[in-house]
């Protein structure tokens, strides 16, 4: 990953996750005190509302009044949201994991409503906040996981000892580029990166690397500063976008047709597949048949 050029999703995401758990804590935390303080529930102009309480277990000593539901709403949204806010605000793991628990009790919270009262705009509503912020929790996890993925490439000493031997790999996020240490420190290879010209990094870059795999467009990368030819066997790291070759990728095998004698593939992606017809693409677009093939399934940093 190019540090330079990297900007993180995480940042973001935990932002608005934030936003998320203040915005229904405090709301449950407001709405908890105006039920104590008119318990008739009239300062919500909920005083007609209370008789659709009886179709829950114990109503008649539960719900005489708002005190039990006031009392469950501050437990149940009020604090607990705010508790990970305060994670949140503080940066600590925890508070993402929590974010999103929360977003789905408020699911489940509003799926109550749904069953006592009629139809209305304001439990419909609350539920898609719901879903917003567990969505968000789950992004903000996976952003999480991704940017504290790392490895040391001091740890691979034997990289470079065999100037016959190359491996090339391009990598948004490190995955593919740990695999590539990972196989030239076997062999003593020299290492190789791939960049792209095109913005790759954050959000955005994220979405325009999608739209290249999804076209099967080849990416503008910087020149190739390798002589090829000088090389007895290539070996090729490249992640899988949209099912397909990562378009740097097949930018670079565009470029290199013609100098590679000989090459096997190493494939970075999430799903447990083989993914043949990335190999086949880059056989065609090298004019060589590959000696080997590895596929590597990566969800999150975590190899499977």
């Amino acid at each position: 990953m190019n540090e330079l050029s990297y900007k993180s999703r995480l940042k973001p995401t935990r932002t608005a996750l934030l936003f998320w758990c203040l915005f229904i804590g405090i709301g449950a935390v407001v709405g908890s005190l105006c039920m104590f303080i008119k318990p008739d529930g009239s300062l919500l102009q909920m005083q007609n509302m209370l008789p659709y309480f009886k179709k829950l277990p114990l109503a008649d000593i539960l719900y005489q009044n708002y005190i039990f539901p006031g009392v469950a709403l501050l437990i149940i949204n009020g604090l607990t949201n705010l508790t990970a806010a305060v994670l949140l605000f503080r940066k600590k793991p925890l508070g993402i994991r929590l974010g999103m628990c929360f977003g789905v009790t408020l699911m489940l919270w509003i799926c109550i409503q749904f069953y006592m009262f009629p139809f209305n705009f304001l439990s419909t509503a609350y539920f898609i906040f719901g879903m917003i912020q567990f969505f968000t929790g789950y992004a903000a996890l996976v952003f999480e996981k991704q940017e504290t993925f790392h490895f040391d490439p001091a740890e691979y000493p034997n990289v470079g000892t065999n100037p016959r031997l190359l491996v090339v790999y391009f990598s948004k996020m490190g995955y593919t580029k740990k695999l590539a240490y990972e196989a030239a420190n076997k062999t003593g290879a020299t290492i190789y990166e791939i960049r792209a010209t095109e913005h790759t990094s954050g959000t955005t870059g994220f979405w325009w690397c999608g739209r290249y795999g999804m076209h099967r467009w080849p990416m503008p990368i910087e020149p190739i500063h390798v002589a090829l030819q000088g090389y007895d066997h290539v070996t090729i790291c490249t992640p899988v976008w949209v099912f397909s070759l990562a378009s740097p990728m097949r930018e670079f095998c565009r470029q290199a047709r013609g100098k590679i004698r000989q090459a096997d593939y190493i494939l970075c992606h999430h799903m447990k597949c083989r993914f043949q017809n990335v190999a086949k693409e880059m056989d065609v677009l090298l004019d060589i048949q590959h000696t080997d093939m590895k596929s590597v399934c990566c969800r999150k940093g975590r190899y499977l």
